[in-house]
């Protein structure tokens, strides 16, 4: 009888690859977790349960076959587990690396259930795609037959370029609009080294650029060329732009320098660290962290971003505000764990009231909360305790606190493109398609700030509709 090759978690223990200490970690932009070794990967995958109803593929917002490519993992298939696993995911090793999977698939693994520790299936499939990479398995399009048909895409970040790679492997001619110098959006400038290293996206616009996708950079829509260019060059267009206006903060000395924006920070941050660029506003001291007390306001990802990017640069003391508890923060708690070991102290249950300093911010005021009754959502809202309020002394105060679109129809002079009541596009679910004819959106644009495999999936989803809409009308014209 062959050799049950899984179902090892009963005397296998959940084993994350080796992370590097935090006294060495803090000292560098580079990722923080090592690569699996084959026989490593192999035993971690091995010890899935291969149940009948897969919890992790279901909470997997590409659905992904998760426990298929874990079982040919497990048995040295490697080749086949990333063509299984690539079938379903256009960047299975950016999402290996950023995606929370505490709060995806890994935390809904059975066995997590059981109390035996979830299968370890983010470091897996990155393992599987580095590796890949590494075989020279990953290849650009390459389609069988050009089509006629064109789209263009506004924005290149993962739910643009994934949209442009499932086109592009059709056969369509497929151009990408982004305003940035570099393709990839928050991947390339928004989120960290320490999460996801720069050449892991590099390499994909590359083969993305090698398969024949067209890239326009520096381009802002609606100064550099009108939406109305846009549509007329292409048969359809995407909208992928995600969202980039930061919420703000009010209260007394809102306006200090010293007060900045969360984006603003860490694409600086990005530039200099990952790709040596030059930047003013770096250089000066206005978003670098070096020697400062920090203080950043905000629990989500992007906070803990934040906080541990100060940490790098050097800061002399790093603090988060949040104003619920722990356990009702948004961020992954793996990121929180990361950011204590690095030295970053959070003060739970707290929001600022107002900034103290003049011109030049010297102090958060802080209130305290408690957690009163639920919201409509069903989270504990957080309540201020009166006569609590303390000075936290800043010199450099990052609001982390979430993002809104940016008022499209107005920037870019299509006051037909139908917007819903929070700013965002107005699309149809799964399809993307808009008021406009031959117009879709996708991404964060429609669904507020999201994850970034929700942006894939949205691209994905987005490419098939285009494409059968397509097909639709060659066939109405070839009667």
């Amino acid at each position: 009888m062959a050799k049950q090759p899984m179902l090892k978690f009963v005397n296998v223990e959940r084993q994350m690859p080796e992370k590097r200490e935090a006294t060495v970690r803090r000292a560098d932009f580079d990722e923080i977790y090592a690569e699996y070794a084959a026989a490593k990967a192999e035993e971690q995958a091995a010890r899935c349960s291969q149940c009948g109803v897969p919890y992790c593929q279901s909470h997997c917002p590409l659905h992904n076959n998760i426990p298929d490519w874990l079982r040919l993992t497990a048995t040295g298939r490697l080749e086949e587990a990333y063509e299984i696993s690539q079938a379903t995911n256009t960047f299975p090793e950016i999402c290996g690396r950023i995606c929370p999977q505490d709060r995806l698939c890994e935390g809904n693994c059975v066995i997590e259930q059981s109390g035996h520790g979830t299968v370890t299936i983010g470091s897996v499939e990155k393992y599987i795609t580095d590796t890949a990479w590494e075989r020279g398995w990953v290849k650009p399009a390459a389609p069988a037959q050009e089509r006629p048909e064109s789209v263009g895409i506004i924005g290149a970040g993962p739910g643009g370029l994934a949209a442009a790679d499932m086109l592009r492997r059709a056969g369509v001619q497929v151009t990408v609009y982004d305003r940035y110098d570099r393709a990839g959006g928050l991947l390339t400038y928004g989120i960290p080294g320490f999460k996801l290293e720069k050449d892991i996206v590099m390499r994909r616009n590359q083969q993305l650029t090698d398969g024949g996708v067209r890239f326009v950079m520096n381009c802002n829509v609606g100064e550099d060329m009108s939406f109305d260019e846009i549509r007329a060059q292409h048969d359809a267009v995407i909208i992928a732009t995600g969202v980039y206006k930061s919420r703000d903060l009010g209260g007394p000395g809102a306006g200090a320098k010293g007060i900045v924006k969360a984006i603003d920070y860490l694409t600086a941050s990005n530039r200099v660290a990952n790709f040596g660029d030059s930047v003013a506003e770096y250089e000066s001291g206005e978003l670098n962290a070096k020697g400062k007390k920090v203080v950043v306001i905000g629990g989500g990802d992007t906070a803990m971003d934040c906080v541990r990017t100060a940490i790098r640069q050097g800061a002399e003391s790093v603090k988060c505000l949040y104003r619920r508890d722990r356990a009702n923060m948004p961020g992954s708690q793996r990121e929180t764990q990361n950011a204590e070991e690095e030295g970053v102290i959070f003060e739970w249950l707290t929001a600022p009231a107002g900034f103290k300093g003049g011109d030049v911010v010297s102090a958060v005021t802080v209130q305290k909360m408690r957690l009163g009754a639920p919201d409509a959502t069903g989270r504990q809202s957080p309540e201020l305790v009166e006569g609590s309020d303390y000075d936290e002394p800043a010199d450099l105060v990052i609001k982390a606190l979430g993002f809104e679109p940016e008022e499209v129809q107005t920037l870019w002079g299509a006051p037909e493109l139908e917007v819903t009541r929070w700013g965002t596009v107005k699309a149809e679910f799964t399809t993307g398609r808009t008021s406009l004819d031959g117009v879709y959106a996708v991404g964060d644009i429609v669904r507020g700030a999201s994850l970034v495999v929700w942006a894939i999936r949205d691209g994905r989803d987005c490419a098939e509709a285009v494409l059968a809409d397509l097909n639709a009308k060659a066939s109405v014209a070839a009667e």
